[in-house]
């Protein structure tokens, strides 16, 4: 590999701000701000709006979409072309 060409790849925390939950992995990202973790060391920090700990869809509280009245309308449509079609 050559020198001075990669990205730094080292420890960062990703913060969910919406929950408050931090995990650390290793990024390339670069951050302006920095976080002290309970082991005592300084890592830099990634703040995200939303991480599978507060998605709805990883956290099982996504809401179904109700019916407008457009998809009856839509069945209602194509079953009388498929009665006709069938007859």
């Amino acid at each position: 590999m050559k020198e001075g060409v990669h990205p730094t790849y080292r420890e960062v925390v990703f913060q969910d701000m919406s929950s408050g939950f931090k995990f650390i992995t290793r990024s390339t990202l670069n951050t302006r701000e920095t976080i002290k973790m309970e082991d005592g060391k300084e890592y830099p920090l990634m703040k995200l709006d939303v991480t599978s700990e507060s998605h709805p869809f990883y956290t099982g509280a996504q809401q179904r979409i109700s019916e407008t009245g457009r998809v009856e309308k839509f069945r209602q449509k194509f079953a009388r072309g498929t009665k006709a079609a069938s007859a």
